[in-house]
């Protein structure tokens, strides 16, 4: 059974995904009344992207047969809200692609965080994040990535992106009952119970 709420969190193709999908069909084999609900925020910003995403369906069909999909690129607290029951649990995909929403959106994608129109409107979304996490009425995991393992970007706009994504995963981790880091297709517990 899934905490009551989670955060996965990991390098790219560490196994995030797949382990939200294996604590969706945990909790979807214990009681008929059970439902499991994706809320996605990917974009497909080019072809390779949109690829990605129709790969992603296709293999989440296969895994968690009947998981409903909710798409929602930019009021993520607000569908957590809407979405969650006790008898759903809600699957978040992911926070790096939802803030990358909010910071860089595809019409100026380079544009920087602090500069960005988007940037008060992050700092708003991200605040309510927490709180919607906390309210959550049933089982929510939220899906995330670590991109700050490695040397320091050099470009302005990527070390604040970078400091944006290490300051919301620490305020979702501290929301959160139980935080996994995955490495390798592993769980690493480092809060809460396995």
């Amino acid at each position: 059974m899934a905490a009551l709420t989670e955060f996965i969190f990991g390098g790219q193709r560490s196994g995030k995904s797949r382990r939200a999908e294996q604590l969706a069909s945990q909790w979807l084999a214990q009681c008929a009344d059970h439902k499991a609900l994706l809320i996605a925020t990917a974009v497909a910003w080019d072809d390779e992207m949109a690829a990605r995403i129709r790969r992603h369906q296709q293999d989440r069909a296969e895994r968690v047969p009947g998981m409903r999909v909710v798409e929602e690129q930019i009021m993520l607290a607000q569908a957590i809200q809407t979405c969650s029951n006790p008898q759903t649990l809600v699957i978040v995909d992911c926070l790096t692609l939802w803030l990358t929403n909010l910071c860089m959106p595809h019409e100026n994608a380079v544009q920087s965080v602090s500069n960005s129109a988007a940037a008060p409107d992050y700092l708003a979304q991200a605040a309510t994040i927490s709180g919607a996490i906390r309210n959550a009425a049933g089982p929510l995991v939220l899906v995330g990535n670590e991109i700050g393992l490695g040397v320091i970007p050099m470009g302005r706009e990527t070390r604040e992106f970078v400091d944006a994504l290490g300051r919301l995963n620490q305020d979702v981790a501290a929301a959160c009952e139980r935080v996994t880091f995955m490495a390798a297709g592993l769980p690493m517990f480092l809060k809460g119970h396995a």
